[in-house]
């Protein structure tokens, strides 16, 4: 073993009689516990919670999704898109039909939202049902179509699901406006009753959902779309899949993953999961460097030591490597136990969940916990590099009096 380290162990874990300087070593060992712990516990919850915001997100976005990159639409029935559709990794092949409107119900008032119409395979996605908060995800049913509209629109509108005799009304310009005599002429009208309202995240909640078909007899448009959206089984190499279809369909449209499609969502809960690591980090910084109080003690109480050592023909580097050895072996004793300490706590809150949100309004009802590999590793190191400063500083501290100790004694 080596040399330093040894007497660094002797010091830190041998049995002797507790003082001040013991005292000191604990509080500083429980400062990085404490610290390295709650970078583990905000770490998993924030991933927890990220991980619902994006698979909320997912339910209305597809992981690949081709639209015009000029105008709003464009024709599907052309051979490519034939053959894409007959893809045998594709899960869903949905057609997307989406215009601005003027969405009005009752004597309640007025909204201007998008009105998506989707084909039939949108309603693969069997987490749409989770996303309810009244009704259900009906768009077809007894040869009638139905919308489903997000919680925005419901409390704009004030709509009532359960109300058969009050349809939502949709209006949509006409292609010829401008020959219409009256201004309710130049409008397209259609009713469509709601059958369910969903409440994920507000980009999405001002949504109205409906058929394809109601969509173009709405526009007046009976074969061109706005998207396709494209779903893939589990296992496929979705990389791959958007390099080559970028590569068939060239300039001509946009090939988007999820990412791009929520590129603000993306880097909004990257910078927030860094802004939260920077300030425990800081946190953590201020507890470690309670190491460096801990080894000024240490160092002046075993002067007499280091004398002796030094008599004995241990160098300068032999003295400085026992007491940042020592900072290091309170600061890894502190953070392996600190983050097994928090592992535990999430894996009890993530199996338990009794840590809860405290409003029945959302979607789940405790905090989320979610492990990442990566976080272990980079609280390890954080803890590690820190800790290395603070201990270096204080064995620099071990041999600044060095000269005048030995005369003393």
């Amino acid at each position: 073993m080596n040399t330093a380290i040894y007497i660094a162990r002797r010091y830190l874990f041998s049995r002797k009689k507790i003082n001040a300087i013991n005292i000191i070593s604990a509080i500083s060992m429980l400062g990085v516990f404490i610290g390295s712990a709650a970078l583990v516990v905000v770490l998993c919850a924030y991933n927890g919670l990220e991980d619902v915001i994006l698979s909320a997100y997912s339910n209305f976005t597809p992981e690949i999704i081709i639209q015009p990159r000029q105008g709003k639409t464009f024709d599907p029935n052309t051979p490519f898109f034939n053959a894409l559709h007959r893809d045998p990794k594709l899960f869903s092949f949905t057609e997307v039909l989406e215009e601005k409107a003027l969405i009005r119900y009752g004597q309640t008032g007025q909204y201007i939202g998008t009105v998506r119409g989707v084909s039939d395979e949108f309603l693969k996605n069997k987490q749409l049902d989770s996303t309810i908060e009244k009704g259900s995800f009906t768009l077809k049913s007894g040869g009638h179509d139905f919308a489903v509209i997000g919680v925005t629109v419901q409390n704009v509108l004030s709509v009532n699901i359960s109300d058969q005799l009050s349809p939502l009304e949709i209006y949509s310009p006409k292609r010829d406006a401008s020959n219409s005599a009256t201004a309710l002429d130049a409008f397209e009208v259609m009713d469509i009753y709601p059958s369910g309202i969903f409440n994920i995240q507000q980009d999405f909640n001002g949504l109205i959902i409906t058929p394809i078909e109601f969509m173009r007899d709405l526009l007046n448009e009976p074969k061109n779309i706005s998207a396709i959206n494209l779903n893939y089984k589990k296992g496929t190499d979705l990389k791959a899949v958007q390099a080559d279809l970028e590569d068939k369909l060239g300039n001509m449209f946009t090939v988007k993953n999820r990412i791009q499609q929520n590129a603000d969502l993306y880097k909004t809960l990257n910078y927030e999961h860094w802004f939260v690591f920077m300030i425990l980090t800081f946190v953590l910084i201020i507890a470690i460097f309670n190491i460096v109080g801990s080894l000024t003690m240490l160092v002046i109480d075993k002067q007499k030591d280091i004398a002796i050592l030094s008599s004995l023909g241990a160098g300068k580097k032999l003295i400085q490597g026992i007491f940042f050895s020592e900072g290091m072996m309170i600061s890894f004793v502190g953070c392996i136990a600190g983050m097994l300490a928090g592992s535990i706590f999430c894996f009890l809150q993530q199996k338990l969940g009794f840590i809860k949100f405290g409003d029945n309004a959302t979607i789940i009802d405790a905090y989320p916990i979610a492990f990442k590999f990566t976080d272990f590793i980079t609280v390890f190191f954080t803890v590690a590099g820190i800790s290395a400063i603070a201990s270096g500083i204080s064995a620099r501290l071990s041999i600044k009096r060095l000269g005048e100790i030995k005369e003393e004694l």
